[in-house]
């Protein structure tokens, strides 16, 4: 086996299998690992020096052939369903040596990362891929390594990417040909059948979430997080296309991450080391920060080109809506490092509600806050899964089912305890619609949405007046500084108030029967915490 590029001492890839790879390319550098990309012709620069990929058949996540290993670590701790799907140890290694016989005699790209910055937690990787933009992209996301520690690395989980074997799930029982699997006794996240890289990272991000809660004590969210000058840490909860990125990604605060966090004793720290931003329709007027940061070293995933040039066109949708840029967090200018924070004082909670009804800001109780974390509630936006094109109404416990192992009622107590440890407010944002539905209504601005968080974290909304939601309970401010007082109740906005009733009363019902799975193991207080639904509407 040939070896080149910065080869650590603990190098032995037989012992987890790959015995006979034509060459292992170690640690490359972001431009050693562009310039093989292109010269293979998987891809091309932009006119700002990004490098621009297709991940293939896939531009989303596919939650369905997303897998975990049963075991006897896993057989008890994990909530089995439709989301976290079992696999048998026994297919696993049958899978996996398929996979390692597909590698024999290829090229492959190996990189030593880490994720989780905080010197208690810190957990070692090792990333082996069959592409070199897919290794490109764990050099972004993942926390880098300086050249001393590759050389001592000793990497507790292994991720195997391998975008072109194709699983069949007659021998491998698989439910199509491409999967996602991790087993925590071997320590592997193997991916196969996929090119799209976040399926790389949120197989790492759903072993934090299973490692640290369950066996550290450490609540792990789906949350980008800053902080402001006075030190204040604030945190943005939700799935991907509420605004996580965008929001957190803001000029007058620090940038601790923008998806995946720790909330210790200590406070808050990023797992990652990098940013995976959605793109659809992205402009420098409206996000500067991430407009920017597309430079070298960056990586676009299925972005269309203006015609005859190397200018990316944001707005064409036509390969997916789930245009993609991962990029290292130094990209953006005040990223914080080390990526850390103390222990928040605002909680935000996003949802693009495609319904229209629920308010633009609104503040929770602690029993509310318990409520709507695990609820979940929000819309899959367009592209960021395979088969989702418009927005769909979904309930995502703890603001990201497709990536928690555990009952969503352990991260839900979790949280509950450290937003009253910290005295922290809670509060409800919709960036999804106003005045109407999907399809009739428009989306909230964000110039209105940033001021009405802004007023949130500067205490601006301390001694206003507050009304509750009729439907919902929420506690909603009659005026905010920058925003129209008329937006600020939901109803306000519908031309026909009665549609907006019977709009509300729907959701109001769609939640109830949401939460009835919960309601065992629940306080009646926070069952009670639930939106009240006219029977007779």
């Amino acid at each position: 086996m040939n070896h080149f590029g910065i080869v650590p001492e603990n190098n032995d890839l037989e012992k987890i299998g790959l015995k006979n790879v034509a060459v292992a390319y170690w640690n490359l550098s972001p431009a050693e690992l562009i310039e093989e990309t292109v010269s293979q012709g998987l891809g091309a620069l932009t006119h700002t020096g990004a490098l621009a990929v297709d991940t293939g058949e896939f531009t989303g996540r596919s939650p369905k052939d997303r897998f975990i290993v049963e075991d006897d670590i896993t057989r008890d701790a994990v909530w089995w369903g439709d989301i976290n799907i079992k696999f048998s140890a026994e297919k696993f290694d049958k899978l996996y040596d398929r996979m390692c016989a597909y590698l024999t005699n290829r090229e492959i790209y190996v990189r030593d990362a880490a994720v989780c910055d905080h010197d208690d937690h810190r957990m070692n990787l090792r990333v082996i891929t069959e592409y070199p933009w897919s290794n490109l992209f764990a050099n972004n996301m993942f926390q880098r390594l300086s050249q001393e520690e590759i050389m001592t690395n000793d990497p507790e989980w292994t991720v195997v990417c391998a975008p072109g074997f194709m699983a069949d799930p007659e021998i491998d029982g698989t439910r199509q040909h491409n999967f996602a699997i991790l087993n925590f006794s071997r320590k592997m996240a193997i991916v196969g059948g996929t090119g799209y890289t976040g399926e790389i990272k949120k197989g790492i991000f759903s072993v934090l979430n299973f490692v640290l809660p369950h066996q550290k004590n450490v609540l792990s969210m789906h949350c980008s997080a800053n902080i402001g000058k006075d030190g204040d840490t604030a945190v943005f909860f939700g799935l991907s296309g509420t605004g996580k990125t965008t929001l957190s990604s803001d000029p007058e605060r620090g940038l601790i991450g923008d998806d995946e966090h720790g909330w210790a004793d200590d406070g808050v720290f990023n797992f990652e080391g990098g940013c995976y931003a959605k793109c659809i329709n992205l402009t420098e007027e409206q996000e500067p920060q991430i407009f920017n940061a597309i430079k070298f070293g960056s990586m676009l995933e299925n972005i269309v080109f203006d015609d005859h040039t190397s200018v990316p066109d944001y707005t064409n949708g036509k390969k997916t809506e789930n245009t993609r840029v991962s990029y290292p967090i130094e990209h953006i200018d005040n990223a914080v490092s080390p990526s850390r924070g103390g222990n928040p004082k605002n909680v935000f909670f996003l949802t693009a509600d495609a319904s229209g009804v629920l308010p633009p800001i609104s503040k929770l109780t602690p029993e509310q806050a318990s409520y709507h974390f695990i609820s979940g509630y929000t819309a899959k936006v367009a592209g960021t899964e395979a088969g989702v094109t418009e927005p769909q109404t979904v309930f995502s416990a703890c603001f990201g089912a497709p990536f928690m192992p555990l009952h969503p009622g352990v991260y839900a107590e979790m949280l509950a305890d450290k937003m009253k440890a910290n005295n922290a407010n809670v509060w409800l944002i919709n960036t999804g619609w106003s005045g109407g539905a999907y399809g009739t209504g428009s989306r909230i601005k964000l110039k209105y949405t940033r001021a009405m968080i802004h007023a949130a974290m500067e205490g601006k909304l301390d001694n206003v007046d507050f009304e509750n939601h009729e439907i919902f309970g929420l506690a909603m401010p009659t005026t905010c500084p920058d925003v129209p007082d008329e937006i600020l109740n939901p109803k306000n906005t519908w031309t026909d108030k009665d549609a907006y009733d019977t709009k509300a009363n729907d959701l109001a019902a769609k939640f109830v029967a949401n939460f009835k799975k919960f309601e065992e193991g629940c306080s009646e207080e926070i069952i009670a915490a639930a939106p009240t639904v006219n029977q007779d509407a």
